[in-house]
């Protein structure tokens, strides 16, 4: 199974006191969007299931990438990564139970926490940036699931315009 982690590119701060999942990007934000999307397009297996948070900024985020997405409540911001691990049906000991390629669009820190655990990583969680993509391969070796990185990209180096680099 291919997981591929995409974080929501930049968002606006949210208002004293606003509702967080309404939270839009910025023009910035925009721009990774379609960058990240660009290139997601063009590396994606066709059939990969598109599983979104329901927040507003993810939303926008994916939707430069023009395909069909879910949305899914347990991607809010504060969800845990074992409630994701959950909706994957991925369990520690054989692996994903999912077929075919999932990409995930969502928060930190939970994405982050998910390459750690994944990754066999010391640290509880791993920094993902904004509208970055993690794209992560798990396989049964040895009667064993391993997973291993095949790419990380993000949205500054995905174009030849570096003029928005941060």
């Amino acid at each position: 199974m291919d997981l591929i982690l995409w974080r929501h590119a930049e968002a606006e701060v949210a208002p004293q006191g606003g509702d967080d999942l309404s939270r839009a990007l910025t023009k910035k934000g925009e721009r990774q969007a379609m960058r990240m999307a660009a290139w997601l397009d063009r590396h994606l297996p066709e059939g990969t299931r598109v599983l979104v948070s329901p927040s507003r900024r993810t939303q926008q985020t994916v939707a430069p990438l023009g395909r069909k997405f879910k949305l899914r409540d347990e991607l809010v911001p504060e969800t845990s990564v074992e409630d994701v691990l959950n909706l994957l049906k991925w369990h520690p000991d054989t692996g994903p139970q999912l077929k075919g390629p999932v990409l995930l669009v969502g928060h930190q820190p939970y994405l982050g926490g998910l390459v750690a655990k994944l990754l066999g990583m010391q640290e509880h969680t791993c920094p993902v940036r904004k509208g970055g993509v993690w794209w992560l391969r798990t396989r049964i070796r040895d009667g064993q699931p391993q997973t291993v990185l095949l790419t990380v990209a993000c949205p500054e180096l995905t174009s030849s315009s570096w003029d928005d680099r941060s």
